[in-house]
């Protein structure tokens, strides 16, 4: 009697275990199935872009491959959630709208032009830093630890 309630103890513990595992991530069926969701979003996307000209054709470009950079640096931090991937994705989204906001700078002649991607620039260096100090605190924690 005594080894079957250690035994069920046992199978009760891994039971817990694994079903704890499942939800800190993803299972790798799951992963592929929305990484392949995500890139054939990307191509459709990309081929939307087909029937434009110009510089609206690479402000579509740069839409897109931004869009699919965020989606997959999302799925990577819902598959390994942390600190880390939390700054990972906010830096996706700065980078994602900064290479848009450097096509559509294209658009301006001149001077304008030079000021648009400064700005950019300036904009994107800000979020890049607002992203690494936010996760700085959650960082140094475990550090210290």
């Amino acid at each position: 009697m005594k080894n079957h309630l250690i035994s069920l103890a046992i199978a009760i513990g891994f039971g817990l275990g694994s079903s704890a595992f499942a939800a800190d991530g993803m299972t790798r069926d799951a992963y592929k199935a929305e990484k392949d969701k995500i890139e054939t979003q990307a191509k459709a996307d990309k081929k939307a872009c087909d029937g434009m000209k110009d510089n609206a054709k690479d402000v579509c470009q740069a839409e897109a491959k931004a869009k699919e950079k965020i989606a997959k640096s999302e799925l990577d931090a819902k598959n390994n959630p942390g600190p880390k991937a939390d700054e990972k994705v906010t830096k996706m989204k700065a980078e994602g709208e900064y290479e848009v906001a450097k096509e559509k700078c294209e658009d301006q002649q001149g001077a304008a032009i030079a000021t648009c991607k400064k700005d950019a620039k300036a904009s994107y260096e800000k979020a890049k830093a607002a992203a690494k100090s936010a996760a700085a605190p959650k960082t140094d924690t475990k550090a210290k630890s």
